[in-house]
């Protein structure tokens, strides 16, 4: 692949979906917000993240398997362009006065199964698009451009929520989403090698592939313990950072413009951590990059949860810690997926992956509201942070997930079949 012709193809299509999340922001800023002060409950805003998780555990093994099969830039246009649908739809809700909560309920779910086919669709593009040996890099240049638009997207969305109300950021977002689907439309992404038909009709094909992923995945026994490994985490984190708005705005006594800087400082972390991975790449063993980045996630969410009420300046400090040991943790774990699995397998094995740690949001979702409204908002970060520093502790003593980066056993995984 010649090297300027790929950032031709590659930097336009990653400028698009970049676009496309900055409005995903606005709107998720604005309905987590807007939720906080409408009702100031803890198991209001953990409902809200469970129905935006529960397509990444049903619809996503699906998604995978069909984004294997389809052709990928066509499925990242119709998840768009239903995302920005569906997001339409609540604006004129809000716009009339006619919005209830339940309402932004099915918007959240309706644009989390856009995401679940836009999500495999996007990543398995990138590593045909990219060179295998700049996956790590452009993992980390990714994560710091998140972080910006974590900058960007809290005070900016605290702005629009003053100036045009919770329907101006909404439309910010159709046509963010608008323009990301035109320039899709005009980038070659590269076709992935074309799965054997199957004789079977066309939801068995799927579902056989869907078994196919499965076996690829159990067949890598550090992808397995890395699994289980990311489950605990996500119990204890996934709630957490559905309940940081009301941790300031209960028990550090912030307002909305006070949480928009809570995130621009996660942001700030985000962008630091994501170009200090650029330029310096990790460990030799990704995995330990990994481990630090946990551990440093694990005491940032254990000092918010301890900060004395009222302090909110003091919790800027494991903001920006937590932002940026995000990249640390996430950089090394997509290039491991993308330069180790196969790629006609990355949409259906990241799915099933992720499908399988996303498992535990509403494990934890469900005991973090009523146990947060019971004892306090703070009892939930202090015993997360507990959790994901004792459960790295026990990944660090586990072969097969310390040679990971190796990839599965011999190079390849036990012989899959398009039907059996």
């Amino acid at each position: 692949m010649q090297n300027s012709y790929w950032k031709r193809q590659f930097y336009p299509f990653w400028a698009s979906q970049l676009l496309s999340i900055f409005g995903s922001a606005l709107v998720q800023f604005t309905l987590v917000w807007w939720l906080t002060q409408t009702t100031g409950s803890a198991t209001v805003l953990a409902t809200a993240t469970l129905f935006a998780l529960i397509p990444q555990i049903i619809v996503q093994p699906f998604a995978g398997a069909i984004v294997d099969r389809l052709n990928r830039k066509k499925i990242i246009i119709l998840a768009d362009a239903m995302i920005a649908i569906a997001t339409l739809g609540l604006g004129i809700l809000f716009f009339t006065g006619r919005v209830e909560i339940w309402h932004v309920y099915i918007i959240m779910f309706i644009r989390a199964i856009g995401g679940a086919f836009h999500y495999p669709a996007e990543m398995a593009s990138v590593s045909l698009m990219v060179p295998e040996d700049q996956l790590s890099r452009i993992a980390g240049l990714n994560q710091a451009a998140n972080g910006i638009i974590n900058l960007i997207s809290a005070p900016l969305g605290a702005l629009v929520l003053d100036l045009m109300g919770v329907e101006g950021s909404l439309l910010i977002d159709v046509v963010t989403a608008t323009v990301a689907i035109g320039l899709v439309g005009f980038i070659r992404i590269p076709r992935q090698q074309r799965l054997e038909k199957s004789s079977k009709d066309w939801f068995g094909t799927i579902l056989q592939d869907m078994k196919d992923g499965y076996r690829y995945l159990i067949g890598w026994k550090g992808l397995i313990v890395l699994t289980i490994l990311a489950l605990v985490f996500k119990i204890a984190l996934s709630p957490a950072f559905s309940l940081i708005p009301l941790l300031v705005y209960q028990h550090l006594n912030g307002n909305a413009a006070q949480y928009s800087l809570v995130e621009v400082v996660a942001g700030v972390g985000i962008i630091l951590g994501g170009l200090g991975l650029g330029v310096w790449g990790g460990f030799k063993k990704r995995v330990y990059t990994m481990f630090t980045g946990a551990i440093g996630v694990g005491i940032g969410i254990f000092a918010l949860g301890w900060l004395p009420e009222g302090k909110f300046y003091w919790s800027l400090l494991p903001m920006f810690l937590i932002g940026f040991m995000i990249p640390i943790v996430d950089g090394p774990i997509s290039a491991i997926l993308q330069m180790r699995i196969d790629n006609e397998y990355q949409g259906r094995v990241m799915t099933m992956f992720g499908s399988l740690i996303n498992l535990s949001g509403p494990i934890g979702l469900i005991a973090a509201g009523p146990v947060s409204d019971a004892l306090g908002i703070q009892i939930w970060f202090i015993s997360a942070g507990i959790l994901i520093i004792a459960s790295i502790l026990f990944g660090m003593f586990n072969p097969h997930l310390m040679n990971i980066d190796s990839g599965p056993v011999n190079g390849k995984i036990f012989p899959v079949s398009a039907e059996e």
